[in-house]
């Protein structure tokens, strides 16, 4: 392959053909676009292999929101007669949130696909333009596949369910640490420099940004692992953080707090207590003391004082999770699982949030029973009950939210909304 082609290969068709189960993480947002690490899976293939999408495909509910956080990229759906881009590309499925060796070892013509004892999912492939639009596609995939040369991963490598995600946590952010600290450290000789008053224990990396503020008194832990922290970080007196962390751009680590390994909080978030294990989509807050572990939490989620949740049962045993109202409990191969808290969601001083709990999209939990199972979207829940949250009062609380940072929600994400609304009264 010359160097023209090579570099040309690196343009990708990322697909998410909504083959999985990952709701709540998944009602607002691509797969490739879920921060399981310090990173998404787009921006952990960018920075991995280059590769940066040409076109992007996903289910027709998401199309608008998609749109909006990727312009400038042509977005699509399965079955849509849209122009591919000319060219050799890769093909990737926006599951595969780890960049495996195979993917960059691909040739022309070939394809990566999980072994059928693993799942048999696709993976990626190099292949041209209407090549990669009939892969992203269920309906025409296996007939694309069976013109390729098809290798297989040794595991399952996709993400399909919300375990999923806590299987990969681990590994996604030692990934991301490690491609990130490689970068910043390559382009200079100096590394970065040791604010006055902070010390650092062990010799893995730490990678303070010049316009972070890491406040005197606070302990940075590297025995285990590095420690990253963004541009516009805060991370205030007597915090300690145990590596390996990710601290996201313009988040703050309030006053006293302990941030243990294997958290990542992404952009603009707050956070206080004890947090171990951890992953913030971004735009959130957990401003008060209070224990989360094992959890991921969505954006614009809005936890009161003293918030605690369990990421373990007494018994020691497997975690099992009922994702859905009404659904059954299915084995999550787990023994630490916390919770996981979609979008919009806020909770009241106080709250308990059991193991394994599933809370979905705008939940509003004010109630002295803890929350368990799996919580509907747009749940109301108070002593006197749980009833649905009338729709135009929670565009009103979350435009205040939102406006708390200066943003506010698009068309996109208002017609998205109105739609689970609907699917959930309907239901």
């Amino acid at each position: 392959m010359t160097s023209d082609e090579a570099s040309e290969s690196r343009r990708a068709f990322i697909f998410d053909d909504g083959t999985h189960d990952l709701s709540p993480v998944t009602d607002l947002r691509a797969v490739f676009d879920v921060r399981t690490g310090g990173l998404t899976m787009l921006e952990r293939f960018e920075l991995a292999f280059g590769i940066a999408p040409a076109m992007l495909s996903v289910p027709v509910a998401l199309k608008g929101i998609v749109r909006e956080s990727h312009s400038g990229v042509t977005v699509t759906s399965a079955g849509e007669e849209i122009a591919p881009p000319a060219g050799e590309m890769f093909v990737l499925n926006g599951q595969c949130h780890l960049p495996l060796a195979g993917i960059d070892d691909l040739e022309s013509g070939q394809a990566l696909v999980e072994p059928d004892e693993h799942g048999g999912g696709f993976v990626a492939a190099v292949c041209d333009g209407p090549t990669a639009q009939l892969l992203a596609n269920p309906a025409t995939r296996n007939a694309a596949l069976s013109k390729l040369d098809v290798v297989y991963t040794d595991e399952r490598v996709l993400v399909r369910r919300l375990w999923d995600m806590r299987a990969l946590r681990d590994l996604c952010i030692d990934v991301d640490l490690s491609l990130t600290l490689d970068v910043l450290f390559d382009s200079t000789d100096e590394g970065p420099g040791l604010p006055e008053g902070v010390t650092i224990i062990g010799d893995h990396r730490v990678w303070i940004d010049p316009n972070a503020v890491v406040y005197p008194t606070v302990v940075i832990d590297a025995q285990d692992g590095p420690v990253y922290i963004a541009g516009n970080a805060t991370a205030r007196p007597g915090s300690v953080l145990v590596g390996p962390c990710w601290i996201g751009s313009g988040s703050t680590i309030i006053d006293r707090s302990i941030i243990r390994a294997h958290t990542a909080i992404g952009p603009v978030c707050k956070v206080a207590g004890e947090i171990t294990g951890t992953v913030f989509q971004g735009y959130s807050n957990k401003a008060h003391d209070g224990f989360l572990g094992d959890s991921w939490v969505g954006q614009w989620v809005n936890l009161g004082a003293g918030t605690t949740n369990s990421n373990l049962l007494n018994t020691y045993a497997e975690i099992p999770i009922q994702q859905h109202p009404g659904g059954s409990r299915e084995r999550s191969g787990q023994t630490f699982f916390g919770c996981v808290l979609g979008d919009h969601t806020k909770t009241a001083i106080c709250t308990r949030i059991m193991t394994g709990a599933i809370v979905h999209t705008g939940t509003m939990w004010a109630r002295t029973e803890p929350m368990a199972g799996a919580i509907a979207s747009f749940s109301w829940a108070t002593d006197a009950g749980v009833r649905t949250f009338r729709f135009e009062k929670f565009v009103e609380t979350m435009r205040a939210a939102m406006q708390r940072r200066n943003h506010k929600p698009s068309d996109a994400e208002l017609a998205r909304l109105n739609a689970l609304f609907d699917a959930g009264v309907s239901a």
